[in-house]
């Protein structure tokens, strides 16, 4: 006879990826901008929360960045007066430098006054001294200026961000499969807006007891039923296990993944499961319902025990107690 081991499980058909979205921040849901059942792709937005403040901030933050960058890149920049006045004082520089070192070279052939002289070198340092200052002047300007802009590009980017936050988006190409609240309700950052996964791609979740679990390897085959699909049995294989315990349940969830799906399936579709664990041939078998304290049997010559190999979820194999040939009398309930 041909036997085969199974694990049993319960079965629950969700689609892949599924996740539910959270608003980053609390507010009122001012519109659902998809309807249940809309497909969708990453970063398409899906709920608007009312706060007006974000945006406002956001709108004065763009204008302080306009006003910093128009002051430090435009053409009436407040860099370009001060580059005129270096200009002017530049060629103030040459002028007084030309008539100092002429007088200075008049007054070593004793030619003019001293008083001329010493007038000559007065203004040309006066001069040197107003050049530098504008130059240390527009330097200071184009750094504070260049600061001002980074400062206000960096308030800019932060207002906008925030005012993302009242737009909650999609993470995923998929599909809407719930909607949490409608417009007028309050929205907190605990409570979940919306449920999406993807629209074609869907997995099954097996609860296995903790006692099977050691048993459970990816790969296994799984044959499934499900409420819908009455008369049908779906192959799939298992593809994920997930290490922690369900303590209330007392059972590990693991994925399973179709080989030949229905061709209409829906989240939540609840069946059972069968985690094929071994098969054999040629083996010998007996009904559970005959066995006494789990491996022993009543037969004509009295009680024997059995070494017991794979199990069904109503036949055991025997390996050694009994032969085909054995009359086993059915135990006194």
């Amino acid at each position: 006879m041909f036997m085969t081991e199974s694990v049993y499980a319960s079965a629950t058909v969700q689609p892949d990826s599924l996740y539910q979205a959270f608003a980053a921040v609390s507010g009122i849901l001012k519109n659902n901008l998809v309807e249940e059942g809309d497909l969708i792709k990453n970063g398409d937005p899906l709920i608007q929360i009312i706060n007006s403040a974000p945006e406002l901030n956001a709108d004065n933050a763009r204008l302080n960045l306009n006003l910093a960058e128009e002051n430090y890149k435009g053409s009436a920049a407040i860099l370009t007066a001060l580059e005129d006045e270096i200009q002017a004082a530049q060629l103030s520089l040459m002028n007084d430098s030309i008539n100092y070192f002429r007088q200075k070279r008049l007054w070593e052939q004793q030619i003019g006054s001293q008083v001329q002289f010493e007038n000559k070198k007065l203004a040309y340092e006066l001069s040197q001294n107003k050049f530098r200052l504008a130059k240390n002047r527009y330097d200071r300007t184009q750094k504070e200026l260049s600061t001002q802009w980074q400062q206000a590009r960096n308030s800019y980017e932060t207002a906008k961000t925030n005012a993302e936050d009242f737009t909650v988006t999609s993470k995923i190409n998929g599909k809407v499969y719930a909607l949490f609240k409608q417009p007028g309700e309050i929205v907190t950052t605990m409570e979940p807006l919306a449920a999406l996964g993807s629209k074609d791609v869907f997995i099954i979740e097996l609860l296995v007891d903790e006692v099977d679990i050691v048993k459970i390897s990816p790969g296994l085959q799984v044959l499934v039923t499900l409420d819908a699909y009455k008369n049908s049995v779906f192959e799939a294989s298992i593809h994920k296990i997930y290490p922690r315990k369900d303590e209330r349940s007392q059972t590990f969830k693991v994925e399973g993944i179709f080989k030949d799906p229905p061709k209409t399936l829906y989240p939540g579709l609840a069946g059972e499961g069968n985690i094929i664990i071994a098969e054999k041939e040629n083996v010998l078998t007996l009904p559970k319902s005959y066995l006494i304290n789990g491996n022993q049997v009543r037969t004509r010559d009295g009680i024997v025990q059995l070494k017991i190999g794979l199990q069904s979820l109503d036949q055991v194999e025997v390996l050694e107690g009994i032969d085909e040939k054995t009359a086993i009398l059915k135990p006194e309930e």
